[in-house]
Protein backbone atom coordinates (compact mmCIF):
# COMPACT_ATOMS: atom_id res chain seq x y z
CA UNK A 1 0.00 0.00 0.00
CA UNK A 2 1.56 3.32 -1.07
CA UNK A 3 1.42 6.69 0.71
CA UNK A 4 -1.44 7.95 -1.48
CA UNK A 5 -3.62 4.95 -0.61
CA UNK A 6 -2.92 5.41 3.11
CA UNK A 7 -3.78 9.11 2.87
CA UNK A 8 -6.99 8.35 0.95
CA UNK A 9 -8.02 5.71 3.50
CA UNK A 10 -7.39 8.14 6.36
CA UNK A 11 -9.49 10.83 4.66
CA UNK A 12 -12.34 8.38 4.12
CA UNK A 13 -12.24 7.38 7.78
CA UNK A 14 -12.26 11.02 8.90
CA UNK A 15 -15.15 11.78 6.54
CA UNK A 16 -17.11 8.80 7.86
CA UNK A 17 -16.50 9.89 11.46
CA UNK A 18 -17.64 13.43 10.71
CA UNK A 19 -20.77 12.17 8.99
CA UNK A 20 -21.60 9.83 11.89
CA UNK A 21 -21.02 12.66 14.37
CA UNK A 22 -23.19 14.96 12.25
CA UNK A 23 -26.11 12.50 12.18
CA UNK A 24 -25.72 11.79 15.90
CA UNK A 25 -26.32 15.48 16.63
CA UNK A 26 -29.80 15.21 15.16
CA UNK A 27 -30.50 11.97 17.02
CA UNK A 28 -29.51 13.60 20.31
CA UNK A 29 -31.64 16.67 19.49
CA UNK A 30 -34.65 14.39 18.91
CA UNK A 31 -33.95 12.57 22.18
CA UNK A 32 -33.78 15.89 24.02
CA UNK A 33 -37.00 17.22 22.54
CA UNK A 34 -38.85 13.93 22.95
CA UNK A 35 -37.93 13.97 26.64
CA UNK A 36 -39.29 17.51 26.99
CA UNK A 37 -42.52 16.53 25.25
CA UNK A 38 -42.94 13.50 27.50
CA UNK A 39 -42.40 15.64 30.62
CA UNK A 40 -44.98 18.20 29.44
CA UNK A 41 -47.40 15.38 28.64
CA UNK A 42 -47.08 13.84 32.11
CA UNK A 43 -47.23 17.21 33.87
CA UNK A 44 -50.39 18.17 31.98
CA UNK A 45 -51.96 14.81 32.81
CA UNK A 46 -51.23 15.08 36.54
CA UNK A 47 -52.41 18.69 36.84
CA UNK A 48 -55.44 18.65 34.53
CA UNK A 49 -56.26 14.92 34.55
CA UNK A 50 -56.19 15.07 30.76
CA UNK A 51 -53.65 14.14 28.09
CA UNK A 52 -53.57 16.49 25.07
CA UNK A 53 -51.19 14.20 23.14
CA UNK A 54 -52.51 11.15 21.32
CA UNK A 55 -49.35 10.04 19.57
CA UNK A 56 -45.73 11.12 18.97
CA UNK A 57 -43.43 9.94 16.18
CA UNK A 58 -39.96 11.11 15.22
CA UNK A 59 -37.59 10.52 12.34
CA UNK A 60 -34.23 11.54 10.91
CA UNK A 61 -33.74 11.93 7.18
CA UNK A 62 -31.44 9.28 5.71
CA UNK A 63 -28.10 10.44 4.25
CA UNK A 64 -29.44 9.49 0.79
CA UNK A 65 -32.52 11.67 1.29
CA UNK A 66 -30.38 14.58 2.50
CA UNK A 67 -28.06 14.31 -0.51
CA UNK A 68 -31.04 14.27 -2.90
CA UNK A 69 -32.43 17.43 -1.31
CA UNK A 70 -29.01 19.13 -1.39
CA UNK A 71 -28.70 18.30 -5.08
CA UNK A 72 -32.26 19.44 -5.83
CA UNK A 73 -31.82 22.77 -4.03
CA UNK A 74 -28.33 23.36 -5.42
CA UNK A 75 -26.65 23.66 -2.02
CA UNK A 76 -22.97 23.04 -1.35
CA UNK A 77 -22.10 19.45 -0.38
CA UNK A 78 -20.48 20.38 2.93
CA UNK A 79 -21.81 19.56 6.39
CA UNK A 80 -21.88 23.21 7.60
CA UNK A 81 -23.88 24.26 4.54
CA UNK A 82 -26.24 21.30 4.93
CA UNK A 83 -26.85 22.18 8.59
CA UNK A 84 -27.44 25.83 7.70
CA UNK A 85 -29.82 25.25 4.80
CA UNK A 86 -31.73 22.03 5.49
CA UNK A 87 -33.87 22.50 8.58
CA UNK A 88 -35.98 19.34 8.49
CA UNK A 89 -33.28 16.70 8.91
CA UNK A 90 -34.80 15.88 12.31
CA UNK A 91 -38.56 15.89 12.65
CA UNK A 92 -41.22 15.17 15.25
CA UNK A 93 -44.92 14.74 14.57
CA UNK A 94 -47.39 15.13 17.42
CA UNK A 95 -51.01 14.09 17.03
CA UNK A 96 -53.62 15.70 19.29
CA UNK A 97 -57.33 15.14 19.75
CA UNK A 98 -58.45 18.74 19.38
CA UNK A 99 -57.29 21.97 17.73
CA UNK A 100 -57.14 23.72 21.09
CA UNK A 101 -54.67 21.02 22.24
CA UNK A 102 -52.39 21.93 19.34
CA UNK A 103 -52.05 25.55 20.42
CA UNK A 104 -51.80 24.61 24.10
CA UNK A 105 -48.92 22.25 23.37
CA UNK A 106 -47.28 24.76 21.03
CA UNK A 107 -47.31 27.39 23.79
CA UNK A 108 -45.81 24.94 26.28
CA UNK A 109 -42.97 24.10 23.90
CA UNK A 110 -42.30 27.74 23.03
CA UNK A 111 -42.12 28.61 26.74
CA UNK A 112 -39.18 26.26 27.28
CA UNK A 113 -36.28 28.53 28.23
CA UNK A 114 -33.55 26.60 26.44
CA UNK A 115 -35.44 26.26 23.15
CA UNK A 116 -35.11 28.91 20.47
CA UNK A 117 -38.12 29.48 18.21
CA UNK A 118 -36.80 29.87 14.67
CA UNK A 119 -40.07 29.79 12.74
CA UNK A 120 -43.79 29.15 13.15
CA UNK A 121 -46.01 28.24 10.20
CA UNK A 122 -49.71 28.00 11.00
CA UNK A 123 -51.37 25.95 8.27
CA UNK A 124 -54.48 25.57 10.44
CA UNK A 125 -55.49 29.22 10.35
CA UNK A 126 -54.05 29.46 6.82
CA UNK A 127 -54.36 26.04 5.11
CA UNK A 128 -52.30 25.26 2.03
CA UNK A 129 -54.15 25.48 -1.33
CA UNK A 130 -54.50 21.68 -1.44
CA UNK A 131 -56.25 21.69 1.95
CA UNK A 132 -53.29 20.62 4.12
CA UNK A 133 -53.56 21.69 7.77
CA UNK A 134 -50.98 21.47 10.53
CA UNK A 135 -48.97 23.70 12.85
CA UNK A 136 -45.24 23.68 12.07
CA UNK A 137 -42.60 24.81 14.56
CA UNK A 138 -38.91 25.08 13.74
CA UNK A 139 -37.11 24.77 17.07
CA UNK A 140 -33.42 25.05 17.86
CA UNK A 141 -32.37 22.63 20.62
CA UNK A 142 -29.01 22.73 22.43
CA UNK A 143 -27.07 19.45 22.33
CA UNK A 144 -24.22 19.11 24.83
CA UNK A 145 -21.35 17.13 23.33
CA UNK A 146 -18.11 16.20 25.10
CA UNK A 147 -16.20 19.14 23.60
CA UNK A 148 -18.85 21.67 22.57
CA UNK A 149 -22.51 22.69 22.55
CA UNK A 150 -24.33 22.46 19.22
CA UNK A 151 -27.67 24.13 18.50
CA UNK A 152 -29.63 21.77 16.27
CA UNK A 153 -32.85 22.50 14.35
CA UNK A 154 -35.81 20.17 14.75
CA UNK A 155 -39.05 20.55 12.82
CA UNK A 156 -42.16 19.83 14.90
CA UNK A 157 -45.52 19.23 13.22
CA UNK A 158 -48.59 19.28 15.45
CA UNK A 159 -51.96 18.22 14.06
CA UNK A 160 -55.24 16.56 14.97
CA UNK A 161 -56.09 12.93 14.23
CA UNK A 162 -58.27 14.04 11.30
CA UNK A 163 -55.50 16.25 9.87
CA UNK A 164 -52.98 13.44 10.22
CA UNK A 165 -55.26 10.93 8.51
CA UNK A 166 -55.81 13.32 5.60
CA UNK A 167 -52.08 14.08 5.24
CA UNK A 168 -51.22 10.37 5.29
CA UNK A 169 -53.78 9.61 2.58
CA UNK A 170 -52.64 12.55 0.46
CA UNK A 171 -49.01 11.39 0.70
CA UNK A 172 -49.93 7.84 -0.37
CA UNK A 173 -51.92 9.09 -3.36
CA UNK A 174 -49.15 11.41 -4.57
CA UNK A 175 -46.58 8.63 -4.10
CA UNK A 176 -48.70 6.16 -6.08
CA UNK A 177 -49.21 8.56 -8.99
CA UNK A 178 -45.60 9.84 -8.83
CA UNK A 179 -46.95 13.35 -8.04
CA UNK A 180 -49.04 13.36 -11.25
CA UNK A 181 -52.41 13.05 -9.55
CA UNK A 182 -55.59 13.24 -11.68
CA UNK A 183 -57.52 16.47 -11.14
CA UNK A 184 -60.58 14.52 -9.97
CA UNK A 185 -58.60 13.10 -7.04
CA UNK A 186 -57.09 16.53 -6.30
CA UNK A 187 -60.59 18.00 -6.05
CA UNK A 188 -61.78 15.11 -3.86
CA UNK A 189 -58.78 15.52 -1.57
CA UNK A 190 -59.56 19.22 -1.17
CA UNK A 191 -63.18 18.36 -0.35
CA UNK A 192 -61.99 15.74 2.16
CA UNK A 193 -59.74 18.34 3.80
CA UNK A 194 -62.74 20.63 4.28
CA UNK A 195 -64.73 17.74 5.75
CA UNK A 196 -61.87 16.92 8.13
CA UNK A 197 -61.73 20.56 9.26
CA UNK A 198 -65.49 20.55 9.83
CA UNK A 199 -65.18 17.31 11.83
CA UNK A 200 -62.46 18.87 14.00
CA UNK A 201 -64.66 21.87 14.76
CA UNK A 202 -67.62 19.61 15.55
CA UNK A 203 -65.60 17.42 17.89
CA UNK A 204 -64.14 20.49 19.58
CA UNK A 205 -67.68 21.74 20.23
CA UNK A 206 -68.71 18.39 21.71
CA UNK A 207 -65.64 18.41 23.95
CA UNK A 208 -66.50 21.90 25.26
CA UNK A 209 -70.07 20.83 26.01
CA UNK A 210 -68.77 17.75 27.85
CA UNK A 211 -66.44 19.90 29.94
CA UNK A 212 -69.26 22.29 30.82
CA UNK A 213 -71.49 19.39 31.89
CA UNK A 214 -68.63 17.91 33.89
CA UNK A 215 -68.05 21.23 35.66
CA UNK A 216 -71.77 21.51 36.44
CA UNK A 217 -71.94 17.98 37.85
CA UNK A 218 -68.77 18.52 39.87
CA UNK A 219 -70.13 21.76 41.28
CA UNK A 220 -73.43 20.16 42.27
CA UNK A 221 -71.63 17.22 43.87
CA UNK A 222 -69.59 19.61 45.98
CA UNK A 223 -72.71 21.40 47.23
CA UNK A 224 -74.92 20.34 50.13
CA UNK A 225 -78.59 19.71 49.35
CA UNK A 226 -81.21 21.69 51.32
CA UNK A 227 -84.97 20.97 50.91
CA UNK A 228 -87.37 23.80 51.83
CA UNK A 229 -91.11 23.50 51.08
CA UNK A 230 -90.41 20.78 48.54
CA UNK A 231 -87.91 23.02 46.74
CA UNK A 232 -84.36 21.78 46.41
CA UNK A 233 -81.41 24.15 46.99
CA UNK A 234 -77.67 23.46 46.70
CA UNK A 235 -75.44 25.35 49.14
CA UNK A 236 -71.69 25.25 49.80
CA UNK A 237 -70.68 23.05 52.79
CA UNK A 238 -69.17 25.95 54.75
CA UNK A 239 -72.56 27.71 54.65
CA UNK A 240 -73.75 25.37 57.41
CA UNK A 241 -70.66 25.96 59.56
CA UNK A 242 -71.14 29.74 59.65
CA UNK A 243 -73.23 31.59 62.19
CA UNK A 244 -76.02 32.17 59.67
CA UNK A 245 -78.08 29.26 61.05
CA UNK A 246 -78.26 28.98 64.88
Amino acid sequence: MDVQEVSSGKQMKELKNELVRFMMLYKFALDELNTKIDILKQEFHYIHDYNPIEHVTSRIKSPESIIKKVHKKGYSFTLPHIKENIKDIAGIRITCSFISDIYELSNMLQNQQDIKICEVKDYIKNPKPNGYQSLHLLLEVPVFMSDRVENVCVEVQIRTIAMDFWASLEHKIYYKYNKEVPQKLVDELKEAALSAAQLDRKMEGIQKEMNQLKDTVSTEEDLQELLIDKERFFLPPDFFSTGFIK
